[in-house]
């Protein structure tokens, strides 16, 4: 999991947790650090943090099994031993879900009457008419769909639900009872 949020905790975390950090590994923060793709990433005491998933630019993901982080490439250290990060496994973990539970609320927040929302693909589907507690009434052209907010995620342009128009108009016509 990719998360912007968890990049500015993290390095905000590595920042305050650097004093102590940047003391022991000033020698080695001197030396080129090389983030690569599979290197081990360890703590300043030397605990197991997790490896290096990829790396694009400036950003480094380390998976630690339980979660994906984004962490700047320079938040590292090398040491003899591999790379060096100022927080431990534990500390990154609820760091990144720390992180990921605010940017979703914020999200959640965020969906407001005449948002677009667009499926998976980035097509249209229709617009937010109303939001009623956990409730989202998505209205399309031919239909209007009250959908709970968690069917809704973050897209790179906005909300974004499961199904296309089509699908979406399909479903409620299946599940409004006839008139008459």
């Amino acid at each position: 999991m990719t998360l912007r949020a968890a990049f500015l905790a993290t390095a905000l975390m590595t920042i305050a947790a650097g004093p102590a950090f940047a003391q022991e590994a000033a020698p080695a923060a001197a030396a080129k650090v090389n983030v690569t793709q599979g290197a081990s990433v360890s703590d300043a005491k030397g605990g197991a943090v997790g490896t290096i998933a990829s790396v694009n630019g400036d950003v480094a993901v380390i998976d630690t099994g339980a979660i994906k982080a984004s962490v700047p490439t320079s938040a590292f250290a090398q040491s003899d031993k591999g790379l060096l990060i100022g927080m431990t496994k534990d500390e990154l973990e609820a760091a990144a879900k720390g992180a990921s539970q605010q940017q979703q609320e914020q999200f959640l927040a965020s969906l407001a009457p005449g948002v677009a929302v667009t499926d998976q693909s980035g097509g249209a589907v229709g617009t937010i008419e109303a939001v009623e507690g956990d409730m989202v009434t998505i209205a399309t052209p031919n239909a209007k769909a009250k959908l709970p907010k968690n069917a809704i995620a973050q897209g790179p342009n906005g909300p974004v639900i499961g199904m296309t128009q089509a699908q979406l108009e399909a479903a409620v016509k299946s599940t409004t009872p006839p008139a008459g």
